[in-house]
């Protein structure tokens, strides 16, 4: 009686193997840090049907300071999020997005920082992509948080990054946002969440 379970037991224990190997792999495999354009553009991705990457975990205010230790609480939130949203699979890709509030700015040193941090928290060998925060193309002094030079200066720092081979970087280009896509002169309405979802999607899937 017992040896005619373990076929059923067998079968059983594969099926759950199978299940939870497949739930793994649908997981999204795409970390990312950043503060609430990060957000804002995780916010989009999510709601034109993007998979590769993470949803929003509420990074709103987190600027380049906020990543530079590497046991700072924004770190620990993004472990957290590791550990109990995604089972402790650590991302084997990450996007780093560059946001500063215009005092203090930030720094190339600091942006090097929070990469090599970034590289820490993700999975061994993880790719790494780092952006500027949004650009403003048709109202380009509008983001008052960052100041008038601010979103520039963010681009500037992350295409810095990308073409220093010693960084391991890639940069996949830069994420704008026009007038009618904006609700207070940094952040994105829901269209502009849209637009920055679907242009997350263009650069990395």
């Amino acid at each position: 009686m017992q040896l005619s379970l373990l076929p059923v037991l067998i079968t059983a224990t594969s099926a759950l193997t199978t299940s939870n190997e497949k739930r793994q792999t649908q997981q999204p495999s795409m970390g990312f840090i950043g503060c609430s354009m990060a957000e804002n553009v995780a916010q989009g991705y999510v709601a034109v049907g993007g998979k590769h990457m993470w949803g929003p975990y509420g990074t709103g205010g987190l600027v380049v300071q906020s990543w530079t230790n590497t046991r700072s609480s924004s770190w620990q939130l993004f472990d957290r999020q590791v550990q109990q949203k995604y089972g402790g699979r650590k991302p084997t890709e990450m996007w780093v997005m560059i946001c500063i509030f215009q005092n203090p700015g930030a720094t190339y040193d600091e942006v090097k920082t929070m990469i090599a941090n970034a590289r820490e928290h993700a999975a061994p060998g993880a790719k790494i992509y780092v952006t500027g925060q949004p650009v403003y193309p048709d109202n380009p002094t509008s983001c008052f948080l960052a100041g008038a030079q601010g979103p520039q200066l963010t681009v500037d720092l992350a295409k810095r990054a990308g073409s220093d081979v010693s960084l391991n970087v890639t940069y996949p280009g830069d994420f704008n946002l026009l007038r009618g896509e904006v609700q207070d002169g940094c952040h994105a309405n829901t269209a502009g969440q849209r637009s920055l979802g679907q242009q997350a999607i263009a650069f990395w899937g």
